[in-house]
């Protein structure tokens, strides 16, 4: 005998806690999959039989950065994933635990299909290359003979006004110094004479420091010597916060900003 659908029971937008993550979705996405468990969850169940955490969330005890994949999933019943992403393994345990055969069978399809292993450290997908791990005979630049490898770290504080016409004035970028990361030799290898050890003198060059700045304020004469020191950039992040010069919320924003950019050889 079937079971009575239970899902007008349940709120139109529903909030769920997935491992400590919180999704906010609608009713008709998490039952998009029939015989899905969350299908069997919204619609075979009542609101009252499923666990909740203190503000009255529902509650699944799984991977919430995961379960962001397989709301997607349940949305466009279509399966993209970022390009280098290298978890598909635990992705298609995931789809086992909510019972999406379809999904754990694309996902079991495209693993076996790749040429790199999950846990090796490359990326999985082949269709653009990794900054980090192509070959020298894809870019332009390669290392100096006999070069040392490493990472160095270029970072800026920054700062640029917005005025009420949502336009830059001439201050954008305004980059008050350029800070150097890295193990001492690499440091004074590529920047030479242009590098500024006051605040950190006297170091032996196998040590590191995260102390040194430039004595120019360009990002692009940075960017060039590490260019032509062999360095190619494989990430980089940012920071920013806004403030108002007075109370008057007429007056310009003033935002200040914090990147930094990490150079591999």
């Amino acid at each position: 005998m079937a079971q009575p659908d239970k899902s007008s029971s349940f709120p139109e937008i529903v909030e769920l806690n997935v491992g400590g993550q919180v999704y906010v979705t609608r009713l008709q996405t998490l039952t998009g999959a029939p015989n899905s468990l969350l299908w069997t969850k919204f619609t075979r169940s009542s609101p009252g039989d499923l666990p909740k955490d203190s503000k009255g969330r529902f509650f699944f005890d799984r991977d919430g950065f995961l379960f962001r994949y397989i709301l997607d999933y349940l949305r466009d019943s279509e399966l993209v994933l970022p390009e280098f992403f290298k978890e598909r393994r635990r992705l298609q345990k995931e789809a086992d635990f909510f019972q999406l055969p379809e999904l754990s069978g694309r996902l079991a399809a495209v693993s076996k299909d790749s040429p790199y292993a999950e846990d090796s450290g490359d990326p999985e997908e082949t269709e653009l290359p990794s900054p980090a791990t192509s070959s020298s005979s894809d870019r332009n630049l390669s290392s100096p003979p006999g070069a040392s490898s490493g990472f160095i770290t270029v970072g800026y504080r920054g700062t640029y006004t917005i005025g009420r016409d949502i336009q830059a004035d001439a201050k954008f970028r305004r980059v008050a110094r350029i800070t150097v990361c890295s193990k001492i030799s690499l440091a004074k290898e590529v920047f030479g004479e242009t590098l500024n050890e006051s605040r950190d003198p006297d170091r032996p060059p196998d040590k590191y420091t995260a102390r040194y700045y430039l004595k120019y304020n360009f990002l692009e004469q940075a960017f060039d010597r590490l260019a032509q020191a062999g360095f190619h950039m494989v990430a980089c992040n940012s920071t920013g916060t806004c403030s108002y010069g007075s109370h008057d919320p007429g007056e310009d924003k003033l935002w200040t900003s914090y990147t930094e950019y990490v150079f591999f050889r």
